[in-house]
């Protein structure tokens, strides 16, 4: 019990980390720095909390049931493979955050930064211990959206907006197919557990869907570890600061995708499909990237290229499937982790204290800067693959992988020619990083003058450098027993453990290296000068930039063809968008029910009440006079629409419905009244424009009339059918039952709203305030048509600030005002009751914003929000912030969220009284209506107070003409 809950505060610890320091101001550089820091350092007291539990073998699981019916739970497994990677993620997180606060510029909005990156932490650490196939794409592809934030952080430069949204469609495509491949495993084995799914390799297999389960994985894969042909937005990312990148593509984001090959190996693998797409795929990027970066000039680029190849290598050796293949491409994503961030915060140090990244004007650094220099110098050798470091190690054991038989094919005997080649390519660019940075004359044109930085900048990139030697030339103690453990966790075997030790005699890996590091050296000094001397990319192949065709594809796509379509088929007009998606909908619902709607052979029907027919006539009269005024006389249509709605509500009440009688009738007060509100500001209707009375208009008029008669006819057919069938059990019968039972309630509505099903009805509210904020957007930058204000008198116009209805009508005014307080104790109402009779959160919340809208009415703007201060963005913010804790707090109980709870409280004085946990989610949904609806409320009401600025703007304006 103590390990699951310790997997749980690891879930959710960096994601507190994220709100924590999004609530810090933005001056609050040190804050956000130790806050992040230090959440991160109890998620490695975490990691080393739950070892021995891990390193017994057997998987640590925490599950939080979220749909279980739909196989959705919150479900968490740590073994040793992901205790490694997450221990990975969380060091160098820290030292990120050291980095950083050192790194960004006193005007940057650091704790914004600090929160991106907890939040991009948590996500990954999720997606490494998710432990249902389709939670963890959730995260997965999470991370993408939150890497586009990362990458954009100084989204005032283009580049870093080009990356960002390069980044975020080239691996949420990916995240996009990984889902289908998610979906078909879940439907050919019947689950989405990852521990059966990784059991069941053999079932995936040989299903005839496996090759399009391969392919999609592997498009999810590639896309998010930049594998070529999807390897160019990497490169891209380089926009980024630098300790994003050295985080993001040393040890997350990038190796998200090598970790998934690695881990669905057992279920994926093993196929000869498999082994040239995926080892073929590596092998490709491997020497691409490898070529590319020795002709990079500048550092992070040069650095971006490499790690694509190394993420070639990672990927190869995941697709050779071995155990000892696995155990080296583990071993090599630490290595490269940990030598790729120390470079990249080296990068970053350079153009911190020299003004540039273009090692073409940089050179003699070492003369400057020699600590960083020597820095620099180990981790380029760990990367080239020097002796007696890190790197050295898992490169012999790729070289004694691929030298080593598999299937015989010629990708497997081309394997270590690629190797060796790629190798070569590695030594030269790790070479080229070190001399023409340190070495060489003195920089003549540099735009500051380089030295040491501060210590605590330097302080990350020394850490990492010391791992690089140490586990160099201790690896059997360092990394050693982990490794193993990792292997086993990945392939669901005891195996002997592997020695990883410097010295395993004179063999063939050991001549490859040596081959690569020499061919490398006499490679980069041979053309070293024109490297310099040339174009940014190899020659020839310079001018094809994979971000060119990108971008030239993105913009054919979302741009010239959906224009050549529209101007084919589209319009710009309204009207004619929503005629095409009426007929679109009646053709769908007629193909759909065409010849399955059939009426019941003894239809259930009621006796016809007059009351209720002359009712309906005058409903119906009503709608079709507003339909008949809409155009010219809007406060007509407006008012006889409201009539309409009257109907629908009081129909609601004959048959017996009463929460939807209240909800309704409270509804259409609000939307009238916000409706007229908007209609004064649009430009007044002329009825003598001579277009309307001409054949043309006339035609369309009544094509109009044809569609809506059809589409109304319809739904009343629907609903005839489906009303007068004879009643069978259904859910409904269901929700009768248990309402009491099962939620403490005898508002069956309600219950079902707030309990039963509370998590459409969070959707519901979650939509409202995207709605709410949505209107409140548009009605910012909404100004008047010239006409409606022409519309005005000047004396109007003088006043329109200050006339309200007290000014005509004094005596509703006060009354107005006299009856918010009443209205308050009718929402309190409203509220408290609803569980058990008509009423409720969302009918409290609407009751309440009619009493701010009444003193609108009855008061200029000013005058009410010199009273009142509603904030109710605010309101909307706590609103969902409740009906999510809500929702939160189940888990803590162990039931899954939103799991409500009832029973009696005995209360001093008053006695038992029923309770529910569900009162306190209807409270979020009671917030937020409020705020939704006045948020939308004020938007119109300070239309007023724009067109009174606006007039005292053109007063001072003509005064200062005149005393000019």
């Amino acid at each position: 019990m103590i390990e699951q809950n310790l997997i749980l505060v690891l879930a959710f610890l960096p994601f507190v980390a994220a709100l924590a320091t999004a609530t810090l101001p933005e001056n609050a550089h040190g804050a956000a720095a130790w806050v992040s820091g230090a959440l991160l350092l109890a998620g490695l007291g975490v990691m080393a909390g739950l070892h021995g539990a891990v390193a017994d073998g057997e998987p640590v699981r925490a599950v939080l049931r979220w749909v279980p019916s739909l196989g959705l739970n919150l479900s968490f497994r740590i073994d040793s493979f992901v205790w490694l990677f997450i221990t990975l993620v969380l060091s160098i997180g820290i030292l990120v955050v050291i980095y950083a606060r050192y790194y960004l510029a006193e005007t940057d909005p650091v704790p914004r930064f600090y929160s991106f990156l907890m939040a991009f932490t948590g996500a990954m650490i999720c997606m490494l211990m998710s432990g249902n196939i389709l939670m963890m794409v959730v995260f997965w592809e999470l991370t993408s959206i939150i890497s586009f934030l990362l990458i954009g952080y100084w989204y005032q430069g283009q580049a870093a907006r080009d990356g960002a949204r390069m980044a975020l469609i080239v691996t949420a495509s990916g995240g996009l197919c990984l889902l289908l491949s998610m979906l078909i495993i879940g439907q050919i084995l019947g689950t989405y557990d990852l521990d059966r799914v990784l059991a069941s390799g053999d079932l995936i297999r040989a299903h005839p869907l496996y090759p399009l389960v391969l392919v999609l994985f592997l498009l999810g894969a590639f896309t998010k570890s930049a594998q070529f042909p999807f390897h160019f937005w990497l490169p891209g990312a380089m926009a980024a600061p630098t300790p994003v990148s050295a985080f993001l593509h040393s040890a997350t984001m990038v190796k998200a995708g090598v970790f998934l090959l690695i881990r669905f190996s057992p279920a994926l693998g093993g196929t000869e499909l498999w082994f040239f797409a995926v080892t073929g795929t590596g092998m490709a990027t491997l020497l691409m990237g490898a070529v590319i970066a020795l002709f990079r000039h500048d550092l992070k680029g040069l650095l971006a290229y490499s790690t694509i190849s190394h993420l070639g290598l990672i990927t190869a050796l995941a697709g050779l499937g071995s155990s000892t293949a696995i155990l080296a491409a583990i071993f090599h994503i630490v290595n490269h982790a940990v030598f790729k961030a120390s470079l990249f915060m080296a990068a970053g140090i350079i153009a911190h204290e020299t003004g540039t990244r273009d090692m073409r004007r940089l050179s003699g650094l070492m003369r400057y800067m020699p600590i960083t220099g020597t820095l620099a110098i180990v981790a380029s050798a760990a990367m080239a693959g020097v002796p007696l470091m890190n790197g050295f190690l898992s490169k012999e054991m790729f070289f004694a992988e691929a030298v080593d038989w598999h299937n015989g094919t010629w990708l497997d005997n081309a394997l270590p020619w690629i190797a060796t080649l790629a190798s070569i390519f590695a030594v030269a660019y790790s070479l080229r990083f070190i001399a023409a940075v340190f070495f060489g004359p003195e920089p003549t044109d540099l735009p500051q003058t380089p030295h040491e930085p501060v210590a605590w900048l330097r302080l990350p990139v020394e850490a990492l450098v010391l791992v690089c030697l140490v586990v160099g030339v201790f690896p059997g103690l360092t990394l050693g027993p982990t490794l193993n453990l990792a292997v086993e966790s990945v392939t669901g075997t005891t195996l002997p453990d592997y020695d990883i030790a410097i010295w395993h005699g004179i063999n063939t890996p050991l001549l490859m290296s040596l081959g690569a590091l020499a061919g490398g050296v006499i490679l980069y000094f041979a053309f070293a000068q024109r490297i310099a001397e040339g174009p940014e990319g190899p020659p020839l192949l310079h001018r094809l930039r994979a971000q060119r065709l990108f971008e030239k594809g993105l913009l054919l796509l979302s741009w010239r063809v959906p224009r050549a379509v529209m101007a084919i088929i589209g319009s710009e007009k309204l009207q004619t968008q929503l005629r095409t998606i009426v007929l679109l909908a009646i053709a769908g619902v007629g193909l759909a029910l065409w010849g399955t709607l059939q009426q019941a052979a003894e239809p259930r029907t009621n006796a016809l009440n007059p009351s209720f027919a002359l009712m309906w006539i005058v409903g119906a009269a009503c709608a079709l006079g507003a339909a008949w005024q809409a155009k010219y006389h809007r406060f007509a249509a407006l008012t006889l629409l409201g009539g309409a709605g009257l109907v629908t509500c009081l129909t609601f009440a004959w048959f017996s419905a009463p929460d939807l009688a209240v909800t309704q009738l409270l509804v259409e007060i609000v939307t009238t009244v916000l409706l007229l509100l908007g209609l004064r500001w649009l430009p007044r209707r002329r009825e003598e424009i001579h277009e309307d009375t001409l054949l043309p208009a006339r035609a369309r008029r009544l094509r109009d009339l044809i569609i809506a008669s059809v589409a109304g006819a319809g739904i009343a057919a629907m609903a005839f059918v489906i009303m007068t069938r004879p009643l069978i059990p259904n859910i409904g019968d269901w929700f009768l039952r248990n309402a009491y039972y099962e939620a403490g309630g005898t508002n069956t509505v309600n219950v079902i709203l707030v309990d039963f099903r509370a998590f459409d009805t969070f959707g519901e509210i979650t939509v409202l305030a995207i709605v709410g904020l949505t209107v409140f957007a548009l009605l910012r930058r909404f100004r008047p048509a010239p006409e409606s204000l022409r519309d005005l008198r000047p004396e109007e116009e003088a006043d329109a600030e200050t006339r309200s209805l007290a000014d005509y009508l004094l005596v509703p005014s006060v009354i107005m005002r006299w009856m918010f307080p009443p209205i308050i104790v009718i929402s309190a109402y409203l509220f408290l009751r609803g569980h058990d009779l008509p009423g409720g959160g969302f009918s409290a919340g609407v009751t309440l914003a009619i009493g701010f809208l009444l003193q609108y009415l009855g008061h200029d703007v000013r005058w009410v929000e010199a009273r009142l201060t509603v904030l109710p963005i605010r309101w909307m913010g706590f609103g969902l912030l409740i009906a999510g804790a809500t929702g939160v707090a189940a888990f803590a109980f162990g039931y899954p969220f939103l799991t409500a709870h009832a029973q009696y409280v005995d209360l001093p004085l008053i006695g038992k009284v029923p309770a529910a946990t569900a009162l306190i989610f209807d409270t979020g949904v009671f917030s937020l209506v409020v705020g939704a609806t006045v948020l939308m409320l004020i938007a119109i009401a300070h239309q007023s107070l724009r067109l009174s600025r606006m007039r005292e703007h053109e007063a001072a304006e003509a005064q200062a003409k005149e005393a000019a």
